[in-house]
């Protein structure tokens, strides 16, 4: 080999050396690029405890369904054989959102509940805050904004095309899915704003057709004091045919009253708790006494009663039941929002022994949003979203191996210095990997980051995948 020739080789022989380790180099930085979130173009409270589920584990994926842009439905699913993300694709147009000049101009109330039917199509009802006068007359309540919609996926287990469909009331807010093993799905939701029934409708070839509303819990005019009863259920399937429900009680003011002169306000009281046999199409009290429906203030005092709680303010009740049916509830109890007099506010538990609600005393749980999983009568989960003494904000799951007695926090999932989080209810039937959705705000913005976290912790995803268009339209506070 000639000079010349010896001097190519070794220079082409480090020029290959040079690709592979830049190749490496490439593929190492891409490596790092991997984030602990999934999008991050959430929007306003983008999940809740009271919408749901808002996701859904089936056949070995996770799909998950959010509030994004202009109030718009979006839904992600995660492969948890693959590692593959897909999507979020927008599933629907929301009728709120779209107006910049309105005084609240992110309403929160449409965001979207999702459910898989027998035939593995995908559903979503969102977009819904009791209609308007201008889809005429609400039999069962009065209007505000928006109109509850219902869409479907086009094709089984596939997120990228969907179809709204007119099939269900367009008064509805708050919506809330429950799959039964027949197949059978139940919408529930509020038929229109704080002055309206609660109420559900049945669909029994998967989610081409509904029912009428039937309601479930009565509102009305009080005529001691200027207010109307109002109620902020929680529905979730329970052991067998049954549908469990936790719920408290709003008292809905006048807008200027002589009681209290700061009018309408978020004041909720008290706790109860009722289940609905699907089979005989009965409703019932825990101690298995029948009740006539829609169950009016009255009567859910006097049969349905958790706890009365008449001082201070009640918010989002939760409940799950053990093997032999045994319900359990939780809900955030504390001051009255506005007054002068602090006070924390904390997680309260209750269980039922079988004869009587026991409260738990020495419970330990903070304050927070979450959810309840009861696997036996000794073992309870709440997955709760707190803030910690230092400013940090966390999700993390807090376990009862004594009926609810007391709790301690046995795992973090995210943790976050001086961050706000809002929660998903429990995803129906969770992967271990995948228990519950969280949005992260961003500072200065209306958007948040979507985390899907499970006992791992959050599920990544390559950056570069987690940027959408974020529409905006001078949204720069709530």
């Amino acid at each position: 080999m000639t000079k010349k020739r010896y001097i190519i080789s070794i220079a082409l022989l480090v020029l290959l050396l040079a690709c592979k380790s830049s190749k490496k180099e490439f593929s190492n930085d891409r490596e790092t690029q991997k984030v602990d979130y999934f999008a991050d173009n959430g929007f306003g409270n983008t999940v809740a405890i009271v919408q749901h589920p808002s996701g859904v584990y089936h056949k070995g994926v996770t799909y998950v369904a959010y509030q994004g842009p202009l109030e718009d439905p979006y839904v992600a699913s995660y492969n948890h054989t693959t590692k593959e993300w897909k999507g979020p694709f927008k599933a629907g147009v929301s009728q709120m959102g779209k107006d910049p000049n309105r005084k609240k101009r992110i309403d929160n109330h449409g965001k979207p509940a999702l459910l898989i039917d027998k035939a593995g199509y995908i559903h979503i009802a969102f977009g819904g805050h009791g209609g308007t006068r201008e889809d005429g007359h609400n039999p069962l309540g009065n209007h505000h904004y928006g109109k509850n919609l219902h869409a479907v996926s086009k094709k089984p287990l596939d997120i990228s095309e969907w179809e709204t469909l007119d099939n269900i009331s367009l008064f509805g807010t708050y919506s809330q899915f429950v799959k039964m093993d027949n197949g059978d799905i139940y919408l529930f939701y509020r038929h229109g704003a704080h002055r309206s029934d609660w109420v559900y409708q049945k669909s029994t070839d998967n989610g081409k057709t509904f029912g009428e509303p039937v309601s479930f819990l009565k509102h009305k005019r009080r005529t001691e004091i200027e207010a109307e009863d109002s109620w902020y259920p929680w529905v979730s399937r329970g052991n067998g045919d049954d549908i469990i429900v936790a719920f408290d009680y709003h008292i809905c003011r006048d807008n200027k009253n002589a009681q209290d002169p700061r009018g309408h306000i978020p004041e909720r009281h008290n706790l109860y708790y009722m289940v609905f046999d699907t089979k005989t199409g009965e409703w019932k009290n825990v101690k298995n006494e029948s009740l006539k429906m829609p169950l009016t203030k009255e009567m859910a005092d006097e049969k349905t009663l958790v706890k009365g709680i008449a001082n201070d303010w009640t918010f989002q009740g939760i409940t799950d039941v053990d093997p032999n049916g045994n319900p359990h509830v939780v809900v955030l109890v504390g001051p009255d929002i506005g007054a002068k007099r602090s006070g924390p506010k904390r997680l309260q538990h209750f269980r039922w022994d079988g004869n009587a609600w026991l409260q738990s005393k020495n419970s330990n749980l903070p304050r927070g949003n979450g959810d309840i999983e009861v696997t036996s009568a000794t073992e309870v989960s709440i997955y709760v979203e707190s803030e910690t003494n230092n400013d940090i904000g966390e999700i993390a799951r807090w376990d009862s191996f004594d009926g609810g007695d007391t709790f301690k926090k046995n795992h973090i999932f995210l943790q976050r210095k001086n961050s706000g989080f809002v929660i998903s209810a429990l995803i129906d039937n969770p992967h271990p990997d995948a228990r519950i959705i969280v949005g992260e705000k961003e500072e200065g913005s209306d958007f948040r980051k979507m985390y899907l976290l499970g006992d791992n912790g959050p599920i990544k995803r390559n950056k570069e995948q987690t940027i959408f268009e974020k529409q905006t339209i001078n949204q720069n506070k709530n």
